[in-house]
């Protein structure tokens, strides 16, 4: 074969080649201009979206915030709370107050945003579901979550005396009044309210009335003790204990009761003092005419 036949054969080669190459890069051009642009979305996720509490305390979510996108931006976050309650959007990291975020595309935020949600502080909401629901956005891209807190009833009793005082005055053998006052501190009614008393032998104690069929959250009730040591009582101070007892909720009270001496037994006594005296004063008069 002479060289200029073997010259031609490698040219027609090399042009072949360089075809192929270029078509080939010309498809995969093609293709990569095909491939459709990455969808922009928000993530808001929670591994806890339903706590439990006791109405009037306070709950605390946390949310993790995961951007796709193709630039970094700053998404607004917002919260819509039902009627009397309140929530703040928290920075995991510090605690301090937020109202938006800068993500990187595929990043999730560094910390979890908290939510702190709660009613307001001098409500006691009735038990039930209450849902705050967390909003982040930037242009046409946004996200949400619901947060449940599910509230359940705070039963509280209170019991004091009508003057503030834990001890009173009695008179041996006599009905002696005495007024409690009873406070539903929850936020739940009280239902069946009896009483019962821890006292010394003999004594009698009554309560007016005897049963609270049902207490209101917020309402104050009144109930009268009558309390009669018996006739021969000594003088003195005594301890009773008064229990308030609901399914609910229970409260004991203890007093300090001081016997007083009835009035005629207090003139008997001065009598006899006055006798003893009259009577040693006769004696030493006897005595001193010897």
């Amino acid at each position: 074969m002479s060289k200029s036949r073997i010259v031609h054969c490698l040219l027609c080669f090399a042009l072949l080649a360089g075809g192929g190459a270029g078509l080939i890069g010309n498809q995969a051009v093609v293709i990569a201009q095909e491939e459709p642009p990455l969808e922009e979305k928000l993530e808001l996720n929670t591994m806890y979206p339903v706590l439990r509490g006791e109405s009037g305390e306070i709950f605390e979510f946390e949310v993790e915030v995961k951007y796709q996108g193709s630039e970094r931006r700053r998404f607004e976050l917002a919260t819509t709370v039902p009627p009397e309650w309140r929530a703040a959007i928290m920075a995991g990291y510090d605690g301090k107050e937020i109202t938006a975020i800068e993500l990187e595309p595929g990043k999730a935020y560094p910390d979890k945003v908290k939510v702190i949600f709660g009613p307001l502080f001098w409500k006691q909401p009735e038990p039930g579901d209450y849902v705050v629901t967390l909003k982040a956005g930037s242009g046409d891209i946004k996200g949400a979550i619901d947060l449940k807190a599910v509230v359940t009833a705070r039963y509280g009793l209170d019991v004091s005396t009508g003057t503030g005082r834990l001890n009173t005055e009695v008179d041996a053998g006599k009905d002696n009044h005495f007024s409690i006052l009873l406070e539903n501190t929850g936020s739940a009614a009280l239902e069946n309210v009896t009483f019962s008393s821890s006292k010394p032998e003999g004594w009698s104690i009554t309560f007016n009335p005897q049963k609270v069929e049902s207490l209101e959250p917020g309402l104050t009730q009144e109930v009268d003790i009558v309390i009669k040591p018996p006739d021969k009582t000594i003088a003195g101070d005594y301890a009773i204990t008064l229990w308030t007892e609901s399914k609910e909720a229970s409260k004991k009270l203890e007093l300090r009761i001081t016997v007083l001496t009835p009035t005629i037994w207090g003139w008997v006594g001065v009598l006899i003092v006055l006798a003893v005296i009259a009577g040693l004063a006769v004696i030493f008069r006897q005595l001193g005419r010897r």
